[in-house]
Formats: C-alpha cells, structure tokens, sequence
C-alpha cells in the first residue's frame, strides 16, 4: 500500500523554522539592513556635510538624526587632532586617489568620551565623473586600539626593562673594572738600577680575572714582587685575589722572609676557606736587593710555574724552584728559597700557567715549557719592555686558544749598568 504526499527533509522538524527565519531574513529591507549595520555608514557632501547617517553609528555618537542630517559636517565628529588630521592628509588625499581605507581615528561621542574607529571612504562621481558625494564607513576599534595600547605599553616596558638592563649592566662593568684596577697595581714603581715591566690579560667575559701581580719597595734598596694564579675566574677569584695580595704585601712589610710570606698565605686562605668550598693557589714571591753593578733576587714558589731568565748570553733558562705546594691545600704545606743573580743585561720573567696552556697551531696542541723557553731563547738577550712586548704578541696569535687569565711580570738589570 503507497503513500502519497510530502517527501520528509532531512533534520526532521527543524526545516520549516530554518525556511521561516530564511524568509524574515529576506524580507528585511535595505533600508533596515543600512540603519541596523553592525557598522557605521554616512554620506556627506563634497564640503563634508552630512546627509545621510545610520542608526548605528548615531547610537554610537548619543545623538539623534535631527542633531546631524544637515546640520553637522564630518569634521565635526572628529576630536581636534582628527581635524588636523582630516585637513592635511585625509581630504587631500582622498580628492585625488578617490578612495581611502582603514584609517585610524577618534570620533566625539556626546558624553564627552571618544570613539576608537577605522574610516574607509569612497568619492561617487556622476556620468561625467563629477563628484557628487562622499559614502564613509565606520567600525569600532575599541577592542583593537585597546590591544594596541597594551601592546605599546608592553613594548615600551620591554624597552624600559632593555635600557635598565643595559644601564646596569654597563654600572657592573664600571664597579668589576674599579675592582679589576684595586686587585693589580696602577704602575710599577722605580726600583733604582733596575728596570721592570708587566701584563695582564683576563679571560672572563666580565673582565675580572685571578691571576695577580705586584712590586713594591720594603726599604731604600729592598723591594719585594710576586705574580700568583688563584683557582677559578672571575668573581670569586676575584675576592681571593684580594686576600692573597694583601696578605703578600703585609707580610713583606712586616720584615717576613720569602718563606714565611708564603706559609703565612697559606695559613689565611685555609682558615678563610674550610670546609665545601676550599680556595687555593700558585705564586711566586721574591725579594730583589741591589748589589752594586748586579742585583740579588731571593725566590720561593708555591706550586707556580718556575720563573725563566734571559740571559745576556742568549740563553734562555727556567729557575727551578723546588719544594713548593700549592697555597691553600695542606695544612703543612714547606717552601724553599733560591737564589740567583741579575746581572747586567739579565731578564727574569714570571708568568701564570695561562700561556703554558694555551692552544697552539692547527690541532691546537699545548704550547707547553718547550716552546716557551724555545721563544725566549730568541729573544734573549732583551730588556723587560721588549720582553713583555714580544710575549704580548705571542698571546694575541694564540686567539681564541688563550682561554684562561694570563699575567707577566719581567724584572731586568740594564745591559749599561
């Protein structure tokens, strides 16, 4: 048995209610659809007044039709700035290209507030491409100028937070430089008959590095030196860098011998340093006398690289130093002084284990005591300044192979003396 009638929509009953809105939908008319846009529209004349103006935007404004149709012109909607804006730019502009969009502005509301929008207009010309009027659209911007304005806001804050940081960054250098600068001496001083140079280069990024250096007068014809590597860069180095060389200088200036200079370091850095956080280092400390035509030098070490002299000869020679223990990692730690003679034209160097260990040559080997004493051999014989000068060059060729703190010290007794 058939059955005759309607075939069945698929969505069961919801289809007649989607016909019905459908067709409300269609019988909106144009004239409803322009006043309820969920923009604003306006047409204005070409000297900007205003003959036709939408629901919508007017809701925006707070005003009615009668306030504006005929009675405002567009710039009147505009805050001051917008004005400006509109004069010098906006009309021109538009005159000539016909058309413009997506511009930013502010118009009054009638409570005194503004409106965020974005304005397109478009010039309409009659049949003989005279213009007759101006049709503007409107939307809000409220919701974009406000992410902007955060945005803004982030972003100068960003920038605030950059400039801050480098400002800060920039005080630390100054304060790690005035700390750098109190941990070596400012200049060398004169030791009568005796000429000295000097040489630091710190491997930290901070420009703070471990290894130290110092010469200073103990009476008329008596001065004392050191040139020490402590553990570690930058910072913490740094504040035992500070212990140590005042410890040195104040036990020299106390009359001790170069012996007891060293065991009374070692004493300090282990009752400063116990326990998980141990600090030590190498050093070696001397004590330079004048003896007429040569100059007598008292050496100790404390697990420091031995000292090398340029001889007035052409030789070049290390100073053994033995017995020495690094500083601040036994309790019981002994040292032992040697002794050996400037004589005119002679170069003692003190070095850190900086250059000893510095990467050389293409397979960035070691340069090692062998090629150290190899150099200086050709230098010899050489003053202190030529000296420091040459081993200065020597440390720039090693380029991103110099990786560690690296000091010189060169005392020398004048071929002329």
């Amino acid at each position: 048995m058939s059955r005759s009638g309607p075939t069945p929509q698929p969505g069961g009953e919801a289809q007649p209610h989607i016909d019905a809105d459908f067709t409300t939908l269609l019988e909106d008319s144009t004239e409803e659809l322009y006043e309820s846009a969920p923009c604003g529209y306006l047409s204005t004349l070409m000297d900007g007044t205003i003959v036709k103006i939408n629901r919508t935007l007017l809701d925006w404004l707070g005003l009615s039709r009668e306030e504006v149709v005929r009675r405002r012109h567009f710039t009147d909607l505009l805050t001051v700035g917008g004005k400006l804006y509109h004069e010098t730019h906006y009309a021109p502009l538009l005159r000539m290209q016909g058309h413009l969009g997506g511009i930013a502005l502010d118009l009054k509301v009638s409570d005194g507030s503004r409106l965020p929008v974005l304005i397109t207009s478009t010039v309409k010309r009659g049949a003989d491409d005279r213009p007759l009027l101006i049709r503007t659209t409107v939307f809000d911007a409220t919701d974009r100028r406000s992410y902007e304005t955060e945005l803004l806001r982030a972003r100068r804050a960003a920038e605030e937070a950059r400039r801050q940081a480098e400002a800060d960054r920039e005080q630390l250098r100054e304060a790690l430089a005035v700390l750098q600068q109190s941990l070596l001496p400012a200049s060398l001083p004169a030791v009568p008959g005796v000429e000295s140079a000097a040489y630091y280069h710190t491997a930290s990024s901070i420009q703070l590095g471990g290894d130290f250096y110092d010469l200073f007068p103990l009476g008329e014809e008596r001065f004392a030196f050191f040139l020490g590597d402590v553990c570690g860069k930058g910072p913490r180095a740094a504040a035992v860098t500070s212990l140590v060389r005042y410890t040195l200088r104040t036990a020299a200036l106390h009359g001790l011998g170069p012996e007891a200079v060293l065991s009374t370091l070692n004493a300090a850095l282990l009752e400063r340093y116990t326990g998980d956080d141990p600090r030590y280092c190498t050093a070696i400390f001397g004590i330079l006398e004048t003896e007429g035509h040569s100059a007598g030098v008292h050496l100790v070490s404390g697990g420091h690289p031995p000292a090398l002299l340029l001889r007035k000869d052409g030789r070049a020679e290390y100073l053994p130093t033995p017995g020495g223990l690094l500083i601040g990692a036994f309790p019981k730690a002994s040292f032992t002084t040697v002794r050996t003679v400037l004589h005119p034209g002679d170069t003692l160097l003190l070095y850190t284990d900086g250059l000893t260990e510095a990467r050389a040559g293409d397979r960035g080997d070691l340069y090692g005591y062998d090629a150290l004493q190899s150099f200086a051999t050709d230098l010899a014989p050489a003053h202190p300044r030529a000296v420091i000068d040459a081993f200065i060059g020597l440390l720039v060729s090693f380029g991103d192979g110099l990786d560690d703190d690296t000091a010189l010290l060169a005392l020398g007794r004048p071929a002329s003396v």
